[in-house]
């Protein structure tokens, strides 16, 4: 592939899977790196017997995290959790573990996008029609992480809101970076694509070129002289 279109397109793969790998590490290991963020004061939420009273709640995609002015306390839980929360009248709400468990999405599109960053480095043609698909797959996936993040966080939204409570629920900084990486994703599968092309079409013309140059040369031994 030609180095116009190989050097940005490995770029966008590298940097679309850097990012991934960060979203897909998430709670609790990374604490900053939550899909949903809850701000508030005078509720409780956890999971289980286990309610706390907290100022910061966040969803992460192999547990969640319960912020107080002591500091931060992180639970893993795996993919798949359910958190209820309560207001001081004791109105509970539960969010199940069907709108956390599509979380695990991103770490497989975090692999895909590892693999077409591989095949991406290739200057087989054939390789590189590979890793644009593979690309596209990994953007594919990667858009069902992101809208598996918006429902989350408009649930949430939502759900919170029938507390009366004054809460802020807002997105988090692995919401953002899976948008990113979609963009990212989609700029490499057509940049690696359009790479393919493009020695597609130099390798017509040069064929095309010998043959004129063949044929030409063939006829001009019957030309007069």
């Amino acid at each position: 592939m030609s180095r116009t279109y190989c050097i940005p397109g490995v770029f966008f793969l590298f940097s679309a899977f850097f990012l991934l790998c960060i979203v897909s590490i998430s709670l609790p290991r990374f604490q900053a790196m939550d899909i949903t963020r809850i701000d508030t004061s005078g509720m409780g939420g956890g999971s289980g017997d286990q309610v706390f009273a907290f100022t910061q709640f966040r969803f992460g995609i192999w547990g969640y995290c319960i912020g107080s002015p002591s500091g931060f306390e992180c639970f893993n839980t795996g993919h798949g959790y359910s958190v209820t929360f309560a207001n001081p009248q004791d109105t509970l709400i539960t969010i199940g573990p069907s709108w956390t468990r599509g979380l695990a999405v991103l770490p497989v599109a975090a692999c895909v996008a590892f693999i077409a960053l591989l095949l991406s480095i290739s200057q087989h043609i054939t390789i590189t029609l590979v890793a644009s698909l593979v690309s596209f797959l990994a953007a594919l996936l990667t858009l069902i992480g992101f809208a598996i993040n918006i429902a989350l966080y408009a649930y949430v939204k939502h759900e919170l809101g029938t507390l009366n409570t004054d809460e802020t629920t807002l997105t988090g900084p692995g919401f953002w970076l899976t948008f990113v990486a979609l963009l990212l994703l989609i700029l490499a599968g057509c940049t690696v694509c359009f790479g393919r092309r493009r020695d597609r079409m130099a390798g017509a013309t040069d064929n095309s070129y010998q043959l004129n140059n063949f044929k030409g040369g063939f006829l001009s031994r019957f030309r007069r002289n």
